[in-house]
């Protein structure tokens, strides 16, 4: 270990930008599940950033450790990916043993502390969000398509489909709230007002978040990024917790390459398949993204480990905090004198180089080296009396009486891990994406309601597609609104505290009563059957779009959002082609000679076969699950009435009519069951009303002052998105949903 006088400079931490920095800027940007970015000249600064490293190279050795083989594709300019995931672990397994042997001869229990609390931080960023970047990978256009399947399979791993909070990010926060740590955590977005969080820590995840909105730019970079860290497996640094704290956190989890249960299929090997699935033409862009992510992985790794290594010096912890807080204290301190200068003066330079404020300290008679429990500094200056009560957090103060205790009485020398450690502690350059300060190009709105359906099969709009897109929203709800009162067959007026299911068994009672009642009506002709099955199939073959916005990550994990994820899982087959709903039913479509082109395609929206009055409900599905915050009520609202609506009573009347023709009735036959009002999609949907109404506050505010009726105005909003299945049809309130529809805008 390197000595050096009490009086030598403190190792200064690497100087962080601030909370503007660009990638923590992209980063909450992208975490928005309602996030748009612009196209143009936003994808190809990404794809600069992407090709920054060579194809096959996997960034400066910034680690010691083997790299793995160099095989003859590499070498003549084809990389090999068995190469390049065979480098990947080979270098992760390295670096872990790397960040495990920081604890090695760490006696202290607030050094080692320190190492565990900095590491979880440094990782927060990335672990809190592990495979967000799958979440727009699916899309209402490629529903059915193979690879779209098995991607949706690795994430509804990754999110713990069925469960509320199970994600593998879940498993993280836990470690956090552990270690209380998590006051920034929630929202993930959150994590950028967290200084104690390098800008390096962001470079990585803000970057495949950004991809994840353009998943049409980025599917084969995305899923070469995501087979990366599979194989990379637990992050490095966490090697180090895990060290100290075993049992601190579900660690299987934590390795994104896992498997979820002991003995089941290992993500990593889900990985692989939906790499597999992609097309060959796009093998060198899945390289591209693999390449770029372990470079990235590299070089934030050995940041995070530079820091790590410098704060077993508790000068580095004190530097850090010193320079953090030197802003807020320069305003204060002037008449406080110290060797000749005011502390005000001194916090000031501490802003930009905290290391002479340390030394001053030091010798100061607010500090008592070696003796922190005797320096007035961490005692009665911030004693409920003193003039400091409460500046320092308790965190604070443990670091400064780590530093104090760490310093040597007079005219002794103390070990530290010197300057040299903090010279290397560096940050990762990160591009600044100027064409996200510039306004997008507006695109262009839909000429009409099939152009719009074509248009809203993926995922990324303009900012006309979007305000096209909110203001027809807008218009059906407020079409669905007109007359609501005396509307029959709607959910309750009131939502009471007993929550829906009552309610649900009623309605189910019904339908089976009204298919008893209705036993003796003919069933309709083929020809009736087969015009009504095509006419249906722009809604059908879209099944789920409703939900879409709940395939976001924090939404797809959390306890109002986690059973529509589920249901939308199940809508496309759990990843199973053969129980995927829009595949089933084109099979039933074959078997009435109709073949139709691709959903997402431009041919299927101006199929001749279809009337335009079938794309209306289809394309305000595809609207409204775009805003899974903005109309969050209206979405529950519409999910019940979506799951319900056939339970029980039409789908069995239409089993009837399909097996009469002779069709197969598999499409009618597993809907009847997974949706049922027990266990099924319906009685998830009530559950998920139920758990959003119990948030809402039982007040609201009138004029700035409390007034009871809180739940009522929102309840409402859930009982318009449930009509919203089925909206009035009468001229008038066709004619009053413009209006209606600009006045709400300007409310919401």
């Amino acid at each position: 270990m390197l000595t050096h006088k009490a009086a030598s400079p403190a190792p200064s931490p690497p100087r962080r930008q601030d909370a503007g920095s660009a990638s923590r800027t992209l980063y909450v940007r992208a975490a928005d599940p309602e996030c748009s970015l612009p196209g143009g000249r936003f994808p190809e600064e990404i794809r600069a950033e992407l090709r920054r490293i060579p194809a096959g190279a996997d960034g400066p050795a910034t680690t010691p450790g083997p790299t793995g083989p160099d095989t003859t594709a590499e070498r003549a300019g084809q990389p090999d990916l068995t190469g390049l995931t065979e480098r990947a672990a080979a270098w992760a397994d390295a670096e872990r043993t790397r960040f495990r042997a920081l604890l090695d001869g760490v006696t202290a229990d607030g050094t080692r502390d320190t190492l565990v609390r900095r590491a979880t931080l440094g990782c927060a960023p990335l672990a809190l969000l592990s495979g967000a970047w799958l979440q727009w990978l699916s899309a209402p256009g490629n529903a059915d398509d193979s690879a779209a399947l098995r991607i949706l399979t690795v994430y509804a791993s990754d999110v713990g489909a069925g469960h509320p909070r199970a994600s593998r990010g879940s498993a993280f926060l836990a470690l956090l709230r552990q270690l209380l740590l998590s006051e920034n955590a929630v929202p993930a977005s959150r994590l950028a007002l967290d200084q104690r969080i390098g800008d390096d820590a962001f470079h990585l995840p803000a970057l495949l978040l950004a991809m994840s909105r353009r998943p049409d730019d980025f599917r084969a970079e995305i899923l070469g990024a995501d087979l990366c860290l599979r194989h990379a497996g637990l992050p490095p640094a966490l090697a180090l917790v895990r060290e100290a704290l075993p049992g601190g956190a579900d660690w299987s989890l934590l390795d994104p390459g896992g498997a979820r249960e002991e003995g089941g299929p290992a993500d990593l090997e889900r990985a692989r398949a939906a790499v597999d699935a992609l097309p060959a033409a796009e093998a060198d862009r899945v390289v591209t993204g693999f390449t770029w992510a372990l470079a990235a992985l590299r070089t934030w790794s050995a940041g995070l480990y530079a820091q790590l290594d410098a704060a077993r010096d508790p000068a580095y912890d004190m530097a850090e905090l010193m320079r953090l807080r030197a802003r807020e204290g320069s305003v204060y301190h002037h008449d406080f004198q110290v060797e000749g200068r005011s502390l005000s003066d001194w916090l000031k330079q501490a802003r930009t180089d905290p290391g002479p404020l340390l030394d001053v300290l030091s010798r100061s008679r607010l500090v008592k080296p070696g003796r922190s429990k005797a320096s007035p500094l961490v005692n009665g200056l911030v004693s409920e009396r003193g003039p400091m009560f409460r500046v320092f957090s308790p965190e604070d103060l443990t670091v400064i009486r780590r530093w104090i205790d760490s310093l040597p009485a007079k005219g002794e020398e103390r070990e530290t891990a010197g300057p040299a450690a903090a010279e290397t502690a560096t940050t990762a350059a990160a591009p600044d994406f100027p064409s996200l300060a510039v306004r997008p190009a507006e695109g262009r709105a839909p000429a009409d309601l099939r152009e719009a359906y074509w248009m809203l099969q993926r995922r990324t709009d303009t900012p006309a597609l979007r305000r096209w897109a909110v203001g027809y929203v807008q218009d059906w709800l407020a079409r669905s609104r007109h007359g609501l009162d005396k509307a029959e067959l709607q959910l309750p007026v009131r939502w009471h505290r007993a929550g829906l299911r009552p309610w649900l068994a009623e309605q189910h009672d019904r339908h089976g009563q009204e298919f008893e009642d209705g036993a003796e009506i003919p069933v309709a002709s083929r020809a009736e059957l087969v015009d009504s099955t095509v006419q249906l199939a722009p809604l059908t073959l879209i099944d789920g779009s409703w939900l879409q916005g709940f395939t976001d990550y924090e939404n797809a994990s959390s306890e109002i959002g986690f059973s529509l994820f589920e249901t939308y899982w199940d809508e496309l087959g759990n990843g199973e082609e053969k129980l995927n709903h829009p595949l089933i039913y084109r099979e039933v479509l074959a078997e009435m000679d109709v073949v139709l082109p691709p959903t997402g395609s431009r041919e299927f929206s101006r199929w001749s076969g279809f009337r335009d009055e079938s794309f209306e409900l289809p394309v305000y599905w595809l609207c409204v699950g775009r805003f899974p915050r903005t109309f969050l009520p209206e979405v529950l609202g519409l999910n019940v009435a979506m799951e319900l609506s056939g339970v029980g009573g039409s789908y069995r009347r239409a089993r009837i009519a399909l097996k009469e023709h002779g069709f197969s009735t598999r499409f009618v036959d597993i809907h009847n069951t997974i949706d049922n009002v027990s266990t099924g999609h319906s009685a998830w949907a009530a559950d998920a009303v139920d758990t959003f109404m119990a948030t809402v506050p039982a007040t609201r505010t009138t004029g700035g002052r409390a007034v009871v009726g809180g739940p009522e105005d929102v309840w409402e909003r859930v009982r318009v998105g449930y009509r919203s299945l089925n909206p009035p049809r009468t001229f008038l309130a066709r004619q009053v949903a413009p209006r209606m529809a600009r006045t709400l805008g300007g409310l919401r």
